[in-house]
């Protein structure tokens, strides 16, 4: 879970709260050189549940990309079965970590697992609808590039199986800095690719729509920061290109 300045939007007990009564998880928190109290907070939080909750304070702020790559490669060396990563705001309620674990396990040919907001009925997803729009238009042409047809991959709720694939995946630091879940995806298709299961076989990626997602206030995302992304995602199509079939 990266977190940078969020102690206005950390919810530590309600986080401390669900870790109690959810046995089978436990959270790695990553504090990237924030300037508030968070550092404090997430260790006071690690302090109280030791056997359930870690924290890292990286030394200056390098930004989500590398807290995330950083904080999974730590969890590498517990040797877990599954890791992944979660927004610090619980815009994605923690009750769906359950959901996702479960669609996981039940799909063999899964690694990588994505939470993906899909407007649905009987579905609880409240965007923006600027956001949401140029979410979709975002989404549209990292589809086109990665070759996939991935709804959202800009969700911060995603699961990965854990096996030998995944030390390369992270070994080096992601170019993106705004959109590295599409570098982390390409990163993955570069792998499957080679194998002789693509194109026939699945690819290793599933989303599963999330019943609930709200928007926090306070996002680190600003306006100027879509044309970063546009930006970045012409750079992962020229670093990680298509192969033809």
């Amino acid at each position: 879970m990266p977190c940078y300045n969020e102690a206005a939007r950390l919810p530590t007990q309600e986080i401390r709260r669900w870790l109690i009564a959810h046995p089978d998880f436990g959270f790695l928190l990553i504090n990237d050189g924030s300037t508030d109290r968070t550092g404090p907070m997430i260790r006071a939080l690690a302090n109280d549940l030791p056997d359930r909750c870690a924290a890292i304070d990286l030394p200056r702020n390098q930004g989500k990309a590398e807290a995330v790559r950083h904080g999974l490669r730590a969890l590498l060396v517990r040797s877990p079965e599954t890791i992944g990563y979660f927004d610090a705001d619980l815009a994605t309620p923690l009750d769906e970590l359950p959901r996702l674990l479960a669609a996981l396990r039940a799909a063999p040919d899964c690694d990588l697992l994505l939470g993906s907001r899909v407007r649905l009925l009987g579905h609880d997803i409240r965007r923006r609808a600027a956001r949401h729009y140029l979410g979709r238009c975002f989404a549209t042409a990292a589809s086109v590039c990665l070759g996939l047809a991935v709804y959202d991959t800009q969700c911060g709720a995603k699961l990965m199986r854990v096996g030998p694939w995944i030390g390369p995946l992270l070994a080096d630091p992601f170019h993106s800095r705004w959109v590295f879940d599409v570098e982390l995806i390409a990163r993955y298709l570069q792998q499957v690719r080679r194998c002789p299961r693509w194109p026939e076989g699945p690819c290793g990626i599933v989303e599963l729509p999330l019943l609930c997602w709200t928007h926090r206030r306070g996002s680190k995302v600003g306006p100027m920061d879509f044309l970063r992304a546009v930006l970045e995602l012409w750079r992962i199509t020229r670093l990680y290109p298509r192969p033809r079939r």
